[in-house]
């Protein structure tokens, strides 16, 4: 059976567009409020106000997502240091001041789906704001691995988004198992997929999935008709085979 996927961020006017009708399924279902600020990394990235997406932060003018996170026209809006969406300071609020896709980022296959945004100003880091360590090296994270996903996305298939940050424990499957469940749509070298009671839902694209106190992966895609799917796991880019790329936009700062 042919799998139709969609990316996670659902933006009805490029439908039209794409290929395929991808999955859309990476608040968290089946999660849990996070404690307040636990998470000070994770940003809101929104479109008139309007949360989409996940990111994080990894320094003071680097916020990390997916890619397919942004059109490629529109005005994106960057929130930081935030809890509950319906409570957000002016100061909390940046605008973008470069959008940087990976250069071989494929919209219809989600092929490098990673992207930087430089924030119109440095964030100063207290309590509720900090940025989260990558990974020094390209190293597998062994399987059934304990890891995290957070984000103000859906809480069901078909359900709200979470005004408040949700949170979920998953564990990392074996990469040649997440091949043989998605098929030509995953790359063993880019990708890495999650099982767990909760996960990502529609909106919480770009978040990272964190193992310990590092960023391993950003939310991707999954599948369309269920979010946290058994059968079709959710599936992040892999941030280690991208270090270089990112170590090269960031020292080349002007």
């Amino acid at each position: 059976m042919t799998i139709i996927i969609l990316s996670l961020l659902l933006l009805v006017s490029l439908l039209p567009l794409l290929t395929f009708t991808a999955h859309v399924n990476v608040g968290i279902v089946n999660g849990r409020e996070a404690k307040p600020h636990s998470r000070p990394y994770m940003v809101s990235i929104q479109k008139k106000g309007d949360h989409i997406c996940g990111g994080f932060l990894i320094s003071q003018e680097y916020v990390l997502t997916a890619a397919h996170c942004w059109d490629g026209f529109e005005i994106l809006t960057v929130v930081v240091g935030a809890h509950d969406l319906r409570n957000i300071e002016s100061s909390d609020r940046f605008d973008v001041k470069s959008y940087i896709p990976h250069p071989n980022f494929a919209y219809t296959r989600n092929k490098n789906d990673i992207m930087l945004l430089r924030l119109q100003g440095k964030v100063e880091a207290n309590n509720n704001v900090k940025w989260i360590s990558l990974p020094l090296k390209d190293e597998d994270i062994g399987t059934n691995s304990v890891c995290s996903v957070a984000g103000w996305g859906r809480m069901e298939t078909n359900g709200p988004k979470s005004d408040l940050l949700m949170e979920a424990y998953v564990y990392l499957m074996n990469n040649t198992e997440c091949s043989y469940r998605w098929g030509e749509l995953y790359s063993l070298s880019q990708m890495m997929c999650t099982h767990g009671y909760g996960g990502s839902c529609l909106f919480d694209s770009g978040g990272p999935l964190v193992y310990g106190n590092t960023a391993v992966g950003v939310t991707s895609f999954g599948y369309r008709e269920q979010c946290n799917s058994p059968k079709y796991p959710n599936v992040y880019t892999k941030i280690s085979p991208y270090l270089e790329w990112i170590g090269n936009i960031m020292r080349n700062v002007k």
